[in-house]
């Protein structure tokens, strides 16, 4: 168990995923291969002549709007958007190196959630690489506010998340989620949490440009005080799980996962970025470290979800 932990990981397979973005409404196809150790998440365009462009170390510093989705700019007028399903998924299962090909200029929105990517991810297996598996390690706290919200990283001895949302709805409300991570606890709690809306804002959303393919198939529609959707939610508490969910995508983008807690009220992609950025503005705010050299209570984030196998690493792949 411990090995899991302390070594890098890469899928031990493509796998490939198919559907349309949920702003832009288009169909749209992902891959994600597996990744040298060392090179983080990469992400690439394919286009419609079959040309890709530069594969690129996706971090922070390459997020370029954050309106109802986290949007990365590869360089050349070429961005990807709604990169933060995909992202949790890996992130939230202790994946460290992939490269994530898009063919059309938006992930696809699947369900809603990040549960299929994992489904993906597991049917793949992972395969574990001889490169020591790094963290950033929070040394002082740092804080984003915006009026009343709030998104901040501090100190502790794991890797924690403490998120809380408060809506002017009766469907929602005030709802808080705290969750000490691991792989299985995320396939399972917070992985099928699916993005929301209200049916009220879909049409200023849609005459603006965003929406064009969510549907009752990848969203939950609030309508009023009721859920449109006919199954319903599969948890009680779907909505703060979903924030939690698309924090773990937006954190991935420090390019290390983050040994510490992140804590946030009415957050969002917005304060999300806004609180990596700050992190990074000083060195005394963070360390990068090894996994040997963080406290035993690691060996206990490191179990896998039971559908997940595990291969050695035996080749490099470029």
């Amino acid at each position: 168990m411990k090995n899991n932990i302390v070594r890098q990981s890469t899928l031990a397979r493509p796998v490939e995923f198919a559907g349309i973005g949920v702003h832009n409404g288009k169909p749209s196809r992902l891959t994600i291969n597996p990744a040298p150790a060392d090179t983080g998440y990469m992400l690439r365009r394919l286009f419609e002549d079959g040309t890709l462009s530069e594969s690129v170390r996706i971090d922070h510093s390459r997020v370029s709007r954050t309106a109802l989705c986290t949007v990365i700019d590869l360089g050349q007028s070429i961005s990807v958007a709604t990169v933060e399903h995909v992202l949790a998924a890996l992130n939230g299962l202790g994946v460290d190196n992939a490269e994530i090909v898009v063919a059309g200029d938006e992930c696809p929105i699947l369900d809603g959630s990040a549960e299929p990517f994992v489904e993906g991810v597991l049917d793949a297996g992972l395969s574990m690489q001889p490169h020591r598996k790094k963290f950033i390690r929070i040394l002082r706290s740092v804080t984003v506010r915006d009026n009343d919200a709030f998104a901040m990283l501090e100190p502790y001895n794991g890797r924690a998340f403490d998120v809380e949302i408060d809506f002017d709805s009766r469907v929602i409300g005030r709802q808080r989620m705290i969750f000490d991570w691991s792989p299985r606890r995320f396939s399972i709690d917070v992985a099928p949490a699916r993005t929301f809306g209200f049916v009220a804002q879909a049409k200023v959303l849609r005459q603006a440009g965003y929406a064009l393919g969510s549907s009752l198939e990848n969203s939950i529609a609030i309508e009023a005080d009721k859920i449109a959707n006919p199954d319903g939610l599969r948890f009680e508490d779907e909505f703060v799980r979903h924030k939690l969910l698309d924090a773990v995508g937006d954190l991935a983008l420090a390019g290390l996962p983050i040994y510490g807690r992140f804590r946030s009220y009415k957050g969002g992609h917005a304060l999300n970025a806004l609180v990596l950025k700050s992190l990074f503005a000083s060195e005394l705010n963070f360390e990068i470290v090894e996994a040997d050299a963080l406290p035993l209570e690691m060996e206990a984030l490191g179990d896998l979800p039971d559908r997940l196998t595990v291969e050695p690493y035996l080749r490099s792949i470029g």
